[in-house]
């Protein structure tokens, strides 16, 4: 079989005495590499690289660095986390909060159950999660105190003076206490709305004012240190600001890039306003019953 043609340039490229030294299929499979990755490159730009090609750790390393001198960024912190967990809960106002609080290097998260036990707490659509730690056990002194919604499993919780009590008194010591979603209606009912601005779903926003609460119509609202998000998915948008206030926003970028959080919903809607009335109407009107419940509860 004929040898196809080789240009001058990367047979001195191939006959140089580093890579003579290399592993032969180490030096075919990086040209491989390279060739399904930039297959725009020529031969001899592509020889060049493979023979200046930095060990992955030590790269990983300088980026780490690199990454390290942004000014403003905090790289490491000893947050004391805590999440409630209670039955009935939705999953998704706790797991995406989680994600970016997980994700403080330092940070130790406690998943707290407000039963008499550590088995799996199961949410309102049946995913369970593990908890960490009991209302009793939690440590005393937190830098985040967190509370997820829910339906009828919320109102369990804002009646039930042990978990009510729990954030009563973490929070009296807390840097930042949060919520997502129906979340802030416990907050309200354990007395932590009192004078607050605050928000929630839209289902139950409005109702905050009888926990003496200014309600919002926003997916965040900072006031002082509480920081309430409203519905579900305004859970990642909570994360990445109190991550900002912990660590800085060069912090909560590198961690919103992280988790490409880049949303472009497929159509209009997720609000009363931009949803089509015919939708929204019966929307509103399922959700009647847990209002009542809400009006029935008596904050601590």
């Amino acid at each position: 079989m004929a040898r196809r043609p080789c240009s001058r340039s990367v047979r001195q490229a191939l006959s140089g005495a580093d890579l003579m030294k290399s592993d032969r299929r180490a030096l075919l499979g990086g040209m491989t590499g390279m060739a399904a990755l930039a297959p725009f490159l020529t031969l001899e730009t592509a020889a060049a690289a493979v023979a200046a090609q930095q060990d992955p750790v030590a790269a990983s390393a300088e980026a780490h660095e690199r990454l390290m001198q942004v000014p403003g960024l905090r790289m490491h912190g000893d947050e004391q986390v805590a999440m409630l967990l209670y039955p009935g809960f939705t999953a998704l106002d706790l797991v995406g909060p989680h994600y970016f609080f997980a994700c403080m290097m330092g940070a130790k998260v406690h998943l707290v159950t407000n039963q008499a036990n550590l088995a799996p707490v199961a949410s309102d659509l049946g995913l369970a999660i593990a908890p960490t730690t009991t209302l009793a056990d939690c440590p005393a002194d937190l830098t985040l105190l967190f509370c997820p919604g829910g339906t009828q499993g919320t109102i369990t919780a804002a009646s039930d003076k042990a978990t009510l009590n729990f954030l009563a008194d973490r929070a009296a010591r807390a840097q930042c206490v949060t919520s997502v979603c129906t979340g802030s209606i416990i907050l309200g009912a354990a007395g932590l709305l009192q004078g607050r601005r605050a928000t929630s779903h839209w289902v139950a926003r409005d109702q905050l004012a009888r926990f003496g609460a200014t309600p919002v119509d926003q997916r965040v609202v900072r006031d002082g240190k509480l920081i309430t998000g409203a519905g579900v998915s305004a859970g990642l948008d909570l994360g990445l600001a109190v991550v900002e206030i912990l660590r800085g926003r060069p912090y909560a970028e590198a961690l919103m890039l992280q988790a490409e959080y880049s949303p472009a919903p497929p159509f209009p809607g997720g609000t009363l306003a931009n949803t089509d009335p015919a939708i929204g109407g019966p929307m509103r009107d399922m959700f009647t019953a847990f209002r009542a419940q809400v009006d029935k509860l008596k904050p601590l």
